[in-house]
């Protein structure tokens, strides 16, 4: 009797190990890429020649795969102008930076007496997905301010 219950024992537990791995699936799901978003603080609309405006940006992943890195390209299709990371790594027109971190700024210094500026910003991950950020800046022009002064004679 005792041979039989233990046959059957282990009949049981083949036969519950072979229905647990014939359910499973050899396909994992494992997702890598996730939709994202950059955000920017507002910034100042208008801007002189030789003043420096700072761009508070972050990037908000929908979910997050350790993997994933970031880069970030510039254009300057109108007005000229100096843009700069946090570190004063100083960026060029079209070349592609790697970003360290999600929450960083950028600092634009304007070169340039014309009426417009812009500038545009790509940001890539490595699945290839794009976002773009445009600013418009006006040219402000710095006037100097002239204060009444009074000279006494004695």
């Amino acid at each position: 009797m005792k041979k039989i219950l233990d046959l059957m024992m282990i009949l049981c537990c083949m036969a519950a190990s072979f229905f647990c791995f014939g359910s499973c699936s050899d396909d994992l799901n494992i997702q890598q890429e996730y939709p994202f978003t950059v955000e920017a603080m507002p910034v100042a609309d208008k801007i002189a020649s030789g003043q420096t405006v700072e761009i508070r940006l972050e990037i908000n992943e929908e979910g997050s795969f350790s993997g994933t890195l970031y880069t970030l390209r510039y254009f300057q299709p109108d007005g000229n102008g100096i843009l700069k990371m946090e570190d004063g790594t100083v960026l060029k027109p079209n070349d592609r930076y790697l970003l360290g971190e999600k929450k960083f700024r950028l600092y634009y210094t304007s070169k340039s007496t014309n009426e417009a500026q812009t500038i545009d910003l790509y940001f890539e991950n490595n699945w290839q997905d794009i976002r773009q950020l445009s600013f418009n800046f006006n040219n402000k022009k710095m006037e100097k301010e002239i204060s009444d002064v009074s000279v006494t004679l004695d």
